[in-house]
């Protein structure tokens, strides 16, 4: 069987919402599932930011959340998820219990303070205005959009040498099998191209590409790296319309988080906090590896896309400005 694209928002039972501050230089972007959906989370890099996610281990009673929220504004930004959790609890979805449903959340953040106002972030308004965007509108845009709008990258050298990204969404579908990928790029490396080229990261004065795998294995952190604080994440979450469990949903996260491998150079690394959320509508019976294999194809597509889209910033220049 052949491999199709397909848009990302004909995936059933789930949609896709934004909310973003250009001025400010952050936003978040959510997935809502309304009616459920298996999850599991894989998180490779050293320095995560997230709420939640201890209900995503198979040993945790519960086996389905509500919704996944991306945001900027690093920790501060986790606030986005209680808005969220506002607008379920108002259509009554969430978790039963004896005094009313409480709703699943599970959110990560990226470190986005060096672009534009180190102040801002998203707020509990803000997520509550993504999850109205989703229902109303249902887009999935590549580019400064969402958790991407302040998302940076090649910052080995700090902010001086980095470029602009943002966010990126592929989906593919197999037979009845889809698989979808939303990816935000805020990574310490480089994106490369398939051939292994550099597509966009640290940048010399000369305006060339410095090369941030070379510089770790032959110097190490730069001294701005090892900074405390100096904190990037690339997040992400993968849909699929198969029908799987959570403990499986945390073995197809670990399986798509191999697109990340190959097109972040360096990635997950002890100043990375990468995690990427697996959820499954369980529409369809497929096959995990499978769903996993291609999960990751739509990883590698949607991290190149991110940088493809974006546009320049707040100073960081992107790919389309050089």
């Amino acid at each position: 069987m052949n491999i199709s694209e397909i848009p990302f928002s004909s995936i059933q039972q789930i949609c896709i919402g934004h909310w973003e501050d250009a001025k400010g230089g952050t936003g978040c972007t959510i997935c809502l599932a309304e009616k459920g959906a298996a999850c599991g989370v894989d998180v490779r890099g050293g320095g995560p930011a997230s709420r939640e996610t201890e209900l995503l281990k198979p040993t945790a009673a519960v086996e389905k959340i509500h919704a996944v929220l991306l945001c900027g504004g690093s920790a501060f930004g986790l606030a986005a998820a209680d808005g969220v959790m506002s607008y379920l609890k108002e259509r009554k979805i969430g978790f039963d219990t004896p005094y009313g449903p409480v709703p699943l959340v599970v959110a990560s953040s990226i470190y986005d303070l060096p672009c534009g106002d180190k102040d801002a972030y998203p707020q509990r308004d803000s997520g509550y205005a993504a999850a109205v965007n989703a229902v109303e509108k249902n887009e999935a845009l590549s580019g400064n959009y969402g958790a991407g709008t302040g998302a940076t990258i090649g910052k080995i050298g700090g902010p001086r040498t980095a470029m602009k990204s943002g966010q990126g969404f592929c989906a593919y579908k197999v037979g009845d099998l889809s698989v979808g990928a939303c990816i935000v790029v805020n990574a310490l490396g480089d994106v490369v191209d398939k051939n292994g080229s550099i597509l966009a990261g640290m940048r010399t004065e000369d305006g060339s590409f410095a090369d941030s795998q070379r510089i770790l294995a032959t110097q190490g952190f730069l001294p701005w790296t090892s900074e405390p604080g100096t904190v990037n994440t690339t997040i992400g979450f993968v849909v699929t319309n198969g029908k799987f469990n959570k403990t499986q949903m945390n073995k197809a996260a670990a399986l798509c988080s191999n697109g990340l491998v190959r097109s972040i150079r360096p990635v997950n690394t002890t100043a990375d906090g990468d995690s990427l959320y697996a959820l499954a509508t369980g529409e369809v019976e497929a096959d995990l590896n499978q769903m996993g294999a291609l999960g990751a194809m739509a990883v590698e597509e949607a991290v190149r896309r991110a940088v493809k889209a974006a546009t320049g910033l707040h100073g960081f220049p992107a790919l389309q400005n050089i």
